[in-house]
């Protein structure tokens, strides 16, 4: 029997979940040291017990394209980005009336590395920005576009948007009049600007720019702006950063009577409880939606009950998002929705 087939057959042993989660970690940052074959986990056995998505609503088709080449004039074609050995191009195909398609560059698979963590801790920040895109940012991206008609002569801003698929589709899609698209991890806010770079022709009249925003730095106050939409995507689990991103809502939410902060995040146990607390602590209103597009929620329950095996380690309390209005008066947390 071969070293392959003894490592495949190996069964995982009777660890924890988060004995295994380190695991994978371990596999991840040291794939160049030779493990124990028993310390491998299969990739179906990572995709079952790891908590990054091994899957997605498939709300957005999208495929990988190849990097710009130069055809047999010596003209450069293909997408404008170019990508290093960690990178990859991905096209991103909007649903919208207006067909239109987003290049994103954004982290290959399994290429957080070391340097990563580092600047992770050296900026006070997490790094799942770069680690992929989550799929309630799929989810935002798909309810934004579906009801873009709120957009229409606003200000937006996107928070924590890791590669910014969201914002840029907003700004492709509606008639947004300005949107900003920031990030606390100085290694994300490269990536988006260079996506809007990228993207920049189908923005049209659109204002879209970046901004490195870290929510607890106290650099909220001095944007000198406020926004009629403030965006956020599974940005509620760290539970140390909940003050800082409830008063930059404070801060920076327009007074008026459309203007919302929508965000989407699943419950992942207390944290999602927590940081709504710390919300109506600073007198701010929620209203928490749990079924707000039908194609979603059809989707949910098809994972629920197994009836769809494209997402083999689907957790709705890890998975699904929630639908979540704030607002600085209670009577404007409604939303007229399209289904």
């Amino acid at each position: 029997m071969t070293e392959e087939r003894s490592a495949a057959a190996t069964p995982i042993p009777s660890l924890s979940s988060a004995s295994l989660r380190w695991r994978i970690l371990r596999q991840s940052l040291l794939p160049r040291l030779k493990p124990d074959f028993a310390d491998i986990l299969s990739q179906e056995q990572t995709k079952q017990i790891s908590r990054k998505p091994a899957g997605g609503f498939g709300l957005i088709s999208n495929c990988l394209v190849e990097p710009k080449q130069e055809d047999y004039t010596g003209a450069t074609v293909g997408p404008l980005l170019s990508t290093g050995k960690k990178d990859m191009l991905v096209e991103y195909t909007l649903p919208s009336c207006r067909a239109v398609t987003i290049m994103l560059q954004q982290r290959r698979e399994n290429s957080v590395d070391l340097k990563d963590f580092e600047i992770s801790k050296k900026q006070e920040i997490d790094n799942t920005g770069i680690v992929c895109l989550w799929p309630s940012e799929e989810v935002m991206t798909y309810f934004c576009i579906l009801n873009g008609d709120m957009f229409r002569n606003k200000r937006v801003l996107e928070l924590g948007s890791g590669y910014g698929l969201a914002g840029l589709s907003i700004a492709a899609c509606t008639d947004a009049t300005e949107v900003l698209i920031t990030d606390g991890n100085p290694q994300v806010v490269d990536y988006i600007q260079n996506n809007i770079t990228a993207n920049a022709v189908s923005f049209g009249a659109t204002k879209v720019t970046s901004l490195l925003l870290h929510w607890s730095q106290g650099k909220v106050c001095h944007l000198g702006q406020t926004f009629d939409f403030i965006l956020a995507a599974d940005c509620t689990f760290f539970e140390e950063f909940h003050l800082g991103l409830a008063l930059t809502l404070k801060s920076l939410l327009r007074l008026s009577k459309t203007s919302r902060a929508i965000f989407f995040s699943p419950r992942r146990g207390k944290s999602l409880d927590l940081f709504l607390q710390v919300v109506r602590n600073l007198d701010l209103h929620v209203k928490v939606v749990e079924n707000y597009n039908n194609r979603i929620w059809e989707l949910q329950n098809e994972f629920m009950e197994q009836e769809n095996s494209s997402w083999p380690n689907y957790d709705k309390e890890h998975c699904y998002p929630l639908l979540i209005i704030i607002s600085l008066e209670s009577e404007f947390l409604c939303l007229s929705l399209s289904s």
